[in-house]
């Protein structure tokens, strides 16, 4: 017995876990609702306008990167001011620039310069930039 449960255990963990259905996510994202918003009344297989004219808003997505920030070096002397709207849509001195995810961070680069601010805003001193050029480095603080 303890042997079919040491060998049924890598099968049972080696298979991915799903929050929800991916066609179901399709439908919440065609339709602009949410998980909460159907519980609510909000008919994923309307479209998204017609949700909305039925009072369920498609808000912005809530993201903790959304705001300014500002990139400075440890004498204070900003390196560049940050953009981020609540799409992860990231520019760095007004211009546009690709962003990741990588480990809960929000990773983008302009030049030699990298950035990366971490998506836990319990964890300080955590959102820094680094020129590996320059072989220098700063924290990001909110604007």
């Amino acid at each position: 017995m303890k042997r079919l449960a040491v060998l049924l255990l890598p099968v049972l963990l080696a298979g991915q876990a799903q929050a929800i259905d991916p066609r179901y996510a399709r439908q919440l994202e065609r339709s602009g609702c949410t998980q909460m918003s159907e519980q609510q009344g909000c008919d994923i297989h309307r479209s998204r306008a017609e949700n909305e004219r039925a009072g369920f808003k498609a808000g912005e997505p809530v993201t903790p990167y959304a705001g300014r920030w500002l990139a400075r070096r440890d004498d204070g002397v900003p390196v560049a001011r940050i953009r981020i709207d609540g799409r992860e849509r990231v520019w760095v001195d007004d211009r546009p620039v690709k962003a990741r995810r990588s480990d809960g961070a929000l990773v983008f680069r302009r030049g030699s310069v990298m950035f990366t601010l971490q998506g836990d805003r319990r964890l300080v001193g955590e959102d820094v930039w680094m020129d590996t050029d320059a072989g220098t480095r700063g924290p990001i603080v909110a604007d």
